[in-house]
């Protein structure tokens, strides 16, 4: 904790707080919101980035109703986090165990809905992590349809408690998200239901490797940052003319609620072998985090952008996407952020064309 404190000290010199503007949230996916008992010291490192959220996961079991034991005590930094930030909490559960019958999508809403009730100063969840990938999510076969009504359950259930909530469906980069939301608009539309799925489109949009070009654009499979095109067409077609309004509608956007750029590391700071196909530079991780803001900023119905993550994993079996190193040292990523939410903040960016 000493370390995490000279850590905070040692940022906080680093750049003046900031506030990105209204138009794209700032943030990272930081699970270390509820893991460290020393709030007020992760806090500053956050004040200093001048971000505007951080992600945050919760893991449910099947028919559990809310948090016990050590999870109600993460679940209570989180909540004190709440109150200095923007957090949103990403509940999912095991991947051979999804929610696919009704008694099971009312508990898993219901777990949701008691952590809302509890903290009310969070109005932002994502609904699983990427159902789209058999990581996540198994069996695939059908998996649209029941995260359709697992979305549906969620969206009643909790707009009932709290009707401010933002319920964010959520999906993965690299298994053809453009297949999914085909499938999914098939089951709403059968569904024959009038009400919303969703608010916010969570799509994660990891590049192929860390060296890529954050606008790249891919021609199938795939849906990365540079593709936000072929996402907005699929989803126009799946639910134009339904209850569901479409990113551009409705205060409907895309968040790009994961990601981030892995940097190679050495030793002692990190450990074992990398497996990133094209581990980059900390210094071009910079350059490719910069401009993967820029690009969110400039496009059409993008609202949010959150890098994953906050600090490196040691272990190079892990990610090494963050803005610090493990012993909590900032990368040339932290002031790039930095610099990236204030020219936010104050709409400095220049966008050309789209």
């Amino acid at each position: 904790m000493k370390r995490l404190l000279a850590a905070a000290l040692c940022v906080l010199a680093l750049a003046p707080s900031a506030v990105a503007a209204p138009g794209l949230l700032l943030g990272v996916d930081d699970d270390s919101a509820k893991w460290y008992g020393h709030t007020a010291s992760l806090l500053s490192i956050y004040d200093t980035l001048g971000l505007d959220a951080v992600r945050v996961t919760l893991d449910w079991s099947p028919g559990r109703s809310f948090p016990v034991g050590a999870e109600r005590t993460e679940l209570q930094r989180v909540a004190n986090a709440s109150r200095r930030l923007r957090v949103v909490i990403a509940v999912t559960g095991p991947a051979t165990a999804p929610p696919l019958d009704a008694a099971s999508r009312a508990s898993f809403c219901g777990y949701v809905a008691n952590v809302l009730e509890r903290y009310p100063a969070i109005h932002d969840v994502a609904v699983w992590t990427e159902p789209n990938s058999s990581v996540f999510w198994q069996p695939q076969k059908g998996a649209a349809a029941g995260y359709e009504a697992l979305l549906a359950t969620c969206w009643d259930t909790l707009h009932a408690v709290q009707p401010s909530v933002n319920v964010i469906a959520t999906s993965a980069p690299h298994t053809n998200p453009g297949r999914w939301y085909a499938d999914l608009g098939k089951a709403y539309r059968s569904s024959l239901r009038a009400a919303r799925i969703f608010d916010t489109v969570g799509h994660n949009a990891y590049p192929n490797d860390s060296g890529e070009a954050p606008g790249a654009r891919h021609k199938h499979g795939q849906i990365d940052e540079g593709d936000l095109g072929r996402l907005l067409g699929v989803l126009h077609k799946a639910l134009d003319g339904t209850g569901q309004p479409v990113p551009g509608q409705g205060g409907v956007t895309v968040w790009y609620l994961e990601d981030g750029f892995q940097t190679s590391g050495a030793a002692p700071l990190y450990t074992g072998i990398e497996i990133d196909r094209r581990p980059v530079s900390e210094e071009r991780q910079a350059s490719q985090l910069r401009a993967a803001v820029e690009l969110a900023y400039c496009q059409p119905a993008v609202g949010g952008f959150f890098n994953f993550e906050l600090r490196d994993e040691p272990s190079l079996a892990g990610w090494q996407s963050g803005l610090l190193r493990p012993d909590w040292s900032p990368k040339p990523a932290f002031e790039a952020y930095a610099a990236a939410v204030r020219a936010v903040r104050e709409g400095s960016i220049a966008c050309g064309k789209p």
